[in-house]
């Protein structure tokens, strides 16, 4: 047989056992180190935090801390355990009779703690403290954590408990509310690659900056992830050294600088060259949702240089070497915010995308083809300044200036119509130039004069006094109206405070005195009723239109299910002796439950609309 020693992995082979070896813990370590110094040591600690942060370790820390007799046997618990005493190293051991480890994955029931809670009766064997160390306790069941309750809030007073959880938020509070709590955060990308290096350093082992670099990015913050993936790097390399681009291939990780050559052509428009950039990735070994990670990577990393105010700060990312700063700020200069943030949005949605498709490949091109067409759209706030400019120069212009060229041609604006397309029906009309009133500064600043009480409610709606509405149209009844003086009649449901509620609304926004009074008699109709009685009148008069008809009877079952408006209110009548041509389409009917195979092209092709035509119109201009 070989006598060779059994090999053990890093992550055990450098696990801290004191509170001087554990890193990025400082104000874990400081408030241990005052309570342990001035006597107040808690009976219950709860450690959260990611996976591989150090919590189980810290937690056997803490048991060696509190039972240390020193290598004398007289001392009390330290922060400095001594690590040479019968207790430090049989805890280091894990064979410790009054230091009880318990994974509350494997044993989540209730009987396993009322086990625990009979073991608590008994006094410590041979150790100052007995302590309790129970690793994932969010794992106990409802059940478990009730039992344990009392024997929590009261321990005997040689008992300590250390729970370890990574989902504190299934600790009951109950729980929480009996324990210190401490939250190991993340490990810093630096602290960490400067960990590495002093284990590769320890190991023998040469490795380059980069290389470390990447097995702290790829830790994510977790200690004994990354030392996992450099032992595996340490194996990989085998004595030689170890490389940037060797350890890049085994994590599949794109290079950086070709994630940069992508990111350029997807955010210049280049659509062939981000495609051949994404094929160069995939081809050297790089997953399609890496590919998409390291891109919302890069664009973090722009946002962050653009909002830096200083050039020398590289909190963006800490661990960027000189080029990357390099690139990083030359993109920050021409890039805008929106652009970025938009780019973040649509590669955040993409990348569920690829990572269920059937083909993650062709997933990922076709994100970026529309995040290369993406780029080539107006900010919507220069869209509408746009419209607004082209309605208010050219009144009878159909086009948006581009500002290449000769102006457009002035033409008739187009007859309104209404449009379907993506599964999706929607009314669609020449967008009409802004009122000349509108634009100027007095008509801003004037304040509303509502002249009847139909005004009045358009005037609570604009302001979106959503609820002030609702109880005005629902429960009152107009008896009396005059500009500065309203007379009501409420319903018993109303709110009693609804007549005061809308006096100061009104005296708010127009600037005026208004007074509203009760009264006993009738009124008219609410304006829930009125509105409601409009719309059912609207709807038999557009039933009544032959085409409707005909409709409604080709497709039984069919229903009218909205009504779109497809022109402007009506202009004031012109004098008599100009003849007035008739427009065709006034509106367009909704159609619920869409009917006949056939008729659509597409599985869901969402409401039918179809245009309502004055009776009156003759058939051939239907």
């Amino acid at each position: 047989m070989s006598n060779q020693v059994e090999y053990r992995v890093l992550a055990r082979k450098y696990r801290p056992s004191s509170f001087d070896q554990l890193i990025g813990h400082d104000t874990l370590v400081r408030t241990l180190s005052n309570a342990f110094n001035s006597g107040r040591i808690a009976h219950a600690f709860m450690l959260t935090g990611v996976r591989g942060v150090g919590k189980t370790t810290t937690a056997r820390i803490i048991a060696r801390a509190l039972n240390c007799i020193g290598p004398d046997g007289t001392g009390g618990p330290t922060m400095q355990p001594c690590g040479s005493c019968d207790a430090c190293r049989s805890i280091a051991e894990d064979r410790h009779p009054d230091v009880i480890e318990m994974d509350a994955a494997s044993r989540t029931g209730v009987d396993d703690i009322r086990e625990l809670i009979e073991s608590v009766r008994y006094r410590p064997v041979s150790a100052r403290y007995k302590i309790y160390i129970i690793d994932e306790v969010h794992m106990l069941s409802k059940a478990a954590f009730n039992a344990l309750l009392k024997t929590l809030e009261e321990p005997p007073p040689d008992i300590k408990f250390v729970f370890a959880t990574t989902e504190i938020n299934k600790v009951p509070v109950t729980v929480l509310s009996r324990c210190q709590r401490y939250t190991l955060p993340r490990i810093p990308l630096d602290t960490l690659a400067a960990y590495y290096g002093e284990i590769a350093i320890k190991e023998k082992v040469e490795i380059e900056p980069g290389a470390l670099a990447l097995v702290a990015r790829a830790a994510d913050g977790s200690v004994r992830d990354g030392l996992s993936i450099l032992d595996q790097a340490i194996a990989l390399g085998f004595g030689a050294l170890i490389t940037e681009a060797a350890v890049r291939d085994m994590l599949g990780v794109a290079d950086r600088g070709l994630t940069f050559d992508l990111f350029e052509n997807v955010m210049a428009g280049d659509a062939p060259a981000a495609l051949a950039g994404l094929e160069v990735l995939y081809n050297g070994g790089t997953d399609p949702a890496m590919v998409l990670q390291d891109l919302l990577d890069v664009t973090h990393f722009v946002t962050r240089l653009k909002l830096e105010r200083t050039t020398e700060a590289t909190s963006a990312q800490p661990l960027a070497d000189g080029q990357d700063l390099e690139r990083g700020r030359a993109l920050a200069a021409k890039l805008g915010l929106a652009a970025l943030a938009r780019t973040w949005q649509l590669l955040l949605k993409g990348l569920p995308e690829v990572q269920m498709a059937p083909h993650p490949l062709k997933a990922a091109e076709m994100i970026l083809i529309r995040l290369v067409y993406v780029t080539d759209l107006p900010p919507p706030a220069e869209l509408i300044r746009a419209l607004q400019n082209a309605g208010a120069g050219q009144g009878t212009s159909g086009a948006i200036p581009s500002g290449n060229g000769p102006g457009p041609r002035a033409e008739a604006p187009p007859r309104p119509v209404a449009i379907q397309g993506g599964g999706q029906a929607m009314a669609a009309r020449q967008a009409e130039p802004m009122a000349a009133s509108a634009l100027e500064p007095s008509a801003e600043l004037s304040l509303p004069r509502p002249m009847s009480f139909h005004e009045v409610m358009e005037l609570i709606a604009r302001q979106r006094e959503a609820i002030l509405y609702n109880h005005v149209a629902a429960f009152v009844h107009l008896v009396r109206f005059e500009p500065g003086q309203i007379e009501l009649r409420p319903e018993p449901e109303a709110p009693r405070d609804l007549a005061t509620r809308m006096g100061q609304f009104l005296n708010e926004i127009t600037g005026q005195r208004w007074m509203i009074t009760m009264s006993r008699e009738p009124g008219l109709p609410t304006h829930k009723e009125q509105m409601q009685a409009a719309e059912t009148k609207r709807r038999a008069e557009v039933s009544a239109t032959p085409l409707v008809q005909a409709l409604l009877a080709a497709f039984p079952g069919l229903t009218i299910d909205k009504i779109i408006d497809l022109e402007p209110p009506p202009e004031p009548a012109l004098p008599v002796e100009l003849p007035l041509e008739p427009e065709p389409v006034e509106a367009v009917a909704v159609f619920d439950d869409a009917p006949a195979a056939g008729l659509y092209e597409e599985d869901d092709p969402g409401p039918f609309v179809a245009p309502v035509l004055d009776p009156d119109e003759e058939d051939g201009d239907a």
